[in-house]
């Protein structure tokens, strides 16, 4: 009962996307359909049903059509391809509850339409929220696969239980990278990689269709160091050299640009060039993640974003 109903309002939150886009944006019903990944019937589809449940009268009207509003502008501000922001559910610290739901929403769609595809999965609580609010979909006929190394001191936060239960919610076995995020040196990391059974779930990474990522911070408490993936000497380091934000391992300073650390050569995870030009989805937001996203959205290697209202109107007005 849960899973279709979670099913209709996800359903529904697209119809008013569809009907925003098409009457308030001024784009053709075919434009929608490329903008949200569907088919033109199926544009046409959505535009009617927002039609038939009253969504649309003159105009589209509410908090709903203020959040598509910002995410236009955050759109166009930081040459994303979409941007999805998620009605304030009026949470302390990280909303987890509105993010999750919105990318569990995400996950389900992609699943449920995409065939023959590999979804790669990052790290972070916000991911793994949208993974538990996740209904049981049928994942035949993709992958999954981690985007980063997944041994960790603290088993809460590894990304292998994360692609587990994705595993257990869509029947789908879903490859993890059996060695750590960092490795000690750059000769390790190559030495890890070598691994024959290593190299052939790397390689699945690095051609992931889509990429779905967390944004990480360079505060002292930062997931990075929490899970005991960096110790905090390294987390100093990054944010001593003028690092705001990280995407995948990779560190950015407010302008976007790439920050050089010792931790270069060590990163189990996709590199910058082979993020170029990819679709590389974001899920976050909070207080604290502003800065960070901010930096991260700048340096032009995140193609879609999934944001809170809170931190989306604090994005605009930077």
């Amino acid at each position: 009962m849960a899973s279709g109903s979670t099913k209709r309002n996800g359903d529904a939150s697209l119809a008013v996307r569809a009907a925003w886009l098409h009457y308030a944006g001024g784009i053709t019903q075919a434009e929608v359909a490329k903008r949200l990944k569907v088919s033109n019937a199926t544009a046409s589809r959505l535009i009617a049903s927002a039609h038939e449940s009253g969504a649309v009268r003159v105009s589209v009207v509410g908090t709903v059509a203020d959040c598509l509003s910002l995410g236009e502008r955050l759109r166009e501000k930081f040459g994303l391809a979409r941007c999805e922001v998620v009605p304030d559910l009026g949470e302390e610290g990280l909303p987890l509850r509105a993010l999750g739901r919105a990318g569990a929403a995400f996950l389900e769609r992609t699943i449920e339409s995409a065939e023959g595809i590999t979804l790669g999965l990052g790290h972070g609580r916000t991911l793994a929220a949208a993974i538990d609010a996740m209904s049981d979909v049928d994942g035949s006929g993709l992958e999954f696969v981690s985007l980063l190394g997944g041994v960790t001191r603290n088993y809460a936060a590894n990304p292998h239980d994360v692609m587990f239960r994705l595993a257990q919610k869509t029947g789908v076995a879903s490859y993890c990278l059996p060695v750590p995020f960092f490795a000690n040196t750059a000769q390790d990391r190559d030495v890890l990689l070598a691994q024959r059974g290593v190299r052939q779930i790397f390689d699945k990474a690095l051609g992931a269709d889509i990429m779905v990522v967390g944004i990480g911070t360079v505060v002292t408490d930062t997931q990075l160091r929490v899970s005991g993936m960096l110790e905090a000497h390294e987390i100093e380091e990054a944010r001593a050299a003028g690092a705001v934000g990280e995407l995948l391992g990779h560190f950015f300073d407010a302008e976007g640009r790439p920050v050089p650390t010792s931790l270069d050569g060590r990163t189990v995870s996709p590199g910058l060039d082979n993020l170029s030009g990819r679709r590389v989805v974001a899920i976050a937001g909070g207080p604290e993640k502003v800065a960070p996203l901010s930096a991260v959205l700048r340096s032009g290697y995140v193609s879609d974003l999934i944001v809170d209202e809170v931190t989306a109107l604090a994005l605009e007005s930077m």
